[in-house]
């Protein structure tokens, strides 16, 4: 299964934000200054701003729709341009409720389901011990598929490794085929693959050890396989998704991921990439022969292709929406899984963001893109399937989310940018606004004194990109006085600090802090060649840039310069410790959380994808291993790992804390007993930022 990209940002966020446990306030948080104000004002902050923002549910004829606002229920006639209330509008989900019941009973984060129904739900793929069986929907009459499986010998079927499941977000490891009749699976020869130990339950009288096959950079990977079992005929085949030596690097067909059968089930179809991940195959196989034909094929030297790019069929199951970033940016191509390439839909210079909506009937195809201001004001598009006849129909001075009518004669939209809180408004085909429907309301956030953040841009390390950061203030700022400084930046590949969604202030600026976000050249959104320059360079270039960043506020009379914090959790706490370390004279407090101290240490999925192979780029490597800038810690540094930590493991931390202790450096460290992927209290950490950058102790 795919998640669609703009959830899976949003589960980004939702993991990132569940990080720091909730616990009890530290030792001295209580008497610190600033405590007061936050525990006073800081519980308000989400709520201070009532959002002008409807989520609606269109009549199939496009005539009306409802949506709720208020503790009411309303229906909107379009012609007449009214609301009427029809009743008591429904508790809304929080955010964080839909994606706990979207991925309830699911397998634990990089596992996969261990037993898949059958479209019918008459038969059911259970993996057991290594092996795949089917039986029927009650569990009986079992069907043996495989035999020599062997979780101890780690030669399996039906399963896949974490790494799989972490980065290529594979939660599947077995696929029905439409008809019922066949059933796809994986099989993973994991035999030459390096173990790597986790001990777990250490608080506990006798502890027990996590034993995974994971492939760090370098090292040896799986051979990994698709298999098809035949329910009619009793036999299984194998599917040839690759030629050649199955460990060479070059392979296309080193990763197999993304698989699902084609609509008429004739086909198995999957993604594979070499190692090196610049080489991206959408592959068809025959379901009876195993063998393969390529779809479409990218490829980028420069650096990476995309691995999961945007696809959507069309109805006659055949043609298909296809995202690429052939030119340098990402457009939309239409394309057919005989035939291939048919047209490109978009040939732009900035990028696409999302499929809308395809009217098949009227030849139009409807698509979000960061065609506004800057990159991250996403616009309404509309154009013919062949390309022709683009236009945008939103405002470039807002960011927008849309709703389209089933008819494509009006959309709702929602409209905002970092300082101008979300309104709604009903706009038609043309992009003419038919009607205002909500705004936000900023009484109770007036009320409290809360600022805006503020955007502001800054030239990169490069001397010549154009970069955004955010500032955020506390509510009784006062321009008069100065004040330290905290950076909160996750960094990495692909991610952005800077966003155009109404944001209210950080709720630690109560502390008596400005908060930063800051982008670098590692922000998503802005081209191919962009992100080509943090290629083999992670904590490098990205790095520099937030500094650059920090920089370029030293102007302003209420920024104390030399009262810098930065804080960050799992690529974040790689961004906290790498700062710190590599700009003594710009950062001089830091809280590093499961941070990746050395990109050896991390899984080859990932870490090559960015920093390419080890023996092509170990110059690369070298300079992102924070361990060699141990002897240029000047400011204060905690470092916090969870011990059960299976994505970024305890190593990584460890080689940190021995590099500095031969460096005899002082330091904190903060661990977390049996825990995993996780960061210190966020009360810990403020005691600890207050004492180094109020109270100077």
């Amino acid at each position: 299964m795919k998640i669609h990209k703009f959830i899976f940002q949003f589960i980004v966020i939702v993991f990132i934000s569940s990080l720091t446990e909730k616990v009890n306030a530290q030792q001295w948080i209580k008497s610190m200054p600033g405590y007061d104000r936050y525990t006073e004002i800081s519980p308000q902050i989400r709520s201070s701003v009532k959002q002008g923002r409807i989520s609606a549910i269109w009549a199939d004829d496009g005539k009306s729709f409802k949506y709720s606002i208020d503790g009411k229920q309303y229906n909107f006639d379009v012609r007449a341009k009214d609301a009427e209330i029809i009743g008591e509008a429904e508790k809304e989900e929080s955010p964080m409720a839909r994606y706990r019941r979207m991925y309830a009973g699911g397998p634990a984060r990089g596992r996969q389901f261990t037993e898949e129904k059958s479209p019918d739900e008459k038969l059911k793929a259970v993996y057991r011990d290594g092996n795949v069986f089917i039986t029927d929907s009650e569990g009986n009459n079992e069907i043996i598929v495989t035999t020599e499986g062997s979780v101890e010998k780690r030669f399996t079927f039906g399963t896949a490794t974490w790494v799989y499941g972490e980065e290529l977000f594979q939660r599947h490891a077995m696929w029905w085929s439409p008809d019922n009749k066949k059933l796809a699976f994986y099989h993973f020869d994991m035999s030459k693959v390096r173990n790597y130990y986790l001990q777990y339950e250490q608080t506990e009288i006798y502890d027990s050890m996590n034993i995974e096959a994971y492939t760090k950079v370098g090292a040896i990977n799986p051979v990994v396989d698709l298999m098809i079992y035949d329910l009619e005929t009793k036999k299984t085949i194998t599917v040839n998704v690759r030629d050649g030596n199955p460990f060479d690097d070059n392979v296309v067909g080193h990763y197999v991921y993304k698989i699902e059968w084609s609509p008429d089930g004739t086909e198995l179809l999957f993604h594979r990439t070499n190692r090196k991940q610049d080489i991206m195959e959408w592959t068809a196989a025959n379901a009876k022969t195993g063998e393969c034909r390529v779809v479409v094929r990218e490829e980028w030297p420069a650096s990476f292709t995309e691995n999961t790019p945007t696809m959507q069929f069309l109805e006659d199951k055949k043609r298909f929406i296809w995202e690429s970033e052939r030119n340098g940016f990402k457009n939309y191509y239409l394309c057919d899984l005989t035939e291939g390439l048919i047209n490109a839909i978009t040939q732009h210079n900035f990028e696409v963001a999302g499929i809308v909506k395809v009217d098949e009937k009227a030849g139009m195809f409807y698509y979000m893109a960061r065609s506004g201001d800057n990159h991250m004001k996403l616009q309404l598009h509309r154009c013919k399937l062949d390309g022709t006849n683009d236009v945008r129909l939103t405002d470039p001075n807002y960011n927008h989310s849309v709703q389209i009518a089933p008819n494509g004669k009006y959309f709702i939209d929602v409209a905002q940018t970092h300082a101008i809180p979300p309104f709604t408004q009903l706009i038609d085909s043309k992009g003419r606004l038919v009607s205002k429907l909500t705004e936000s309301d900023m009484s109770k956030f007036n009320e409290l004194g809360l600022k805006k953040v503020e955007v502001f841009t800054f030239t990169s390390a490069d001397g010549e990109t154009e970069l955004h950061g955010m500032l955020h203030f506390p509510s009784n700022f006062d321009p008069n006085k100065k004040y330290p400084l905290i950076l909160s930046n996750y960094g990495g590949p692909q991610t952005n600090a800077f966003r155009e969604n109404f944001t209210t202030p950080s709720s630690l600026t109560e502390y008596g802090f400005l908060i930063a976000n800051i982008d670098g050249r590692n922000a998503a959104g802005k081209g191919k060649k962009m992100l080509d320059k943090l290629y083999g360079k992670l904590c490098i270039v990205e790095m520099d840039d937030f500094a650059e960043g920090i920089k370029s506020l030293y102007n302003r009379p209420y920024f104390d310069k030399n009262r810098v914090g930065v804080y960050g959790t799992s690529y974040g706490g790689t961004t906290a410790a790498a700062c710190i370390l590599r700009f003594p004279d710009v950062f001089h407090a830091a809280v590093a959380n499961s941070g990746v101290m050395d990109w050896r240490n991390y899984d080859n999925i990932y870490t090559e994808r960015f920093m390419n192979l080890l023996e092509n780029n170990k110059e690369g490597y070298d300079a992102a291993n924070l361990r060699n800038y141990a002897e240029n810690l000047e400011g204060k540094l905690m470092i916090y790992y969870g011990t059960t930590d299976n994505n970024v493991h305890p190593s990584n931390s460890l080689q940190l804390i021995q590099a500095l202790q031969k460096a005899a450096k002082s330091f904190e460290v903060q661990v977390g007993p049996d825990r995993g992927h996780t960061a210190v209290s966020t009360d810990r950490m403020m005691e600890f930022f207050i004492t180094n950058l109020v109270l100077n102790l």
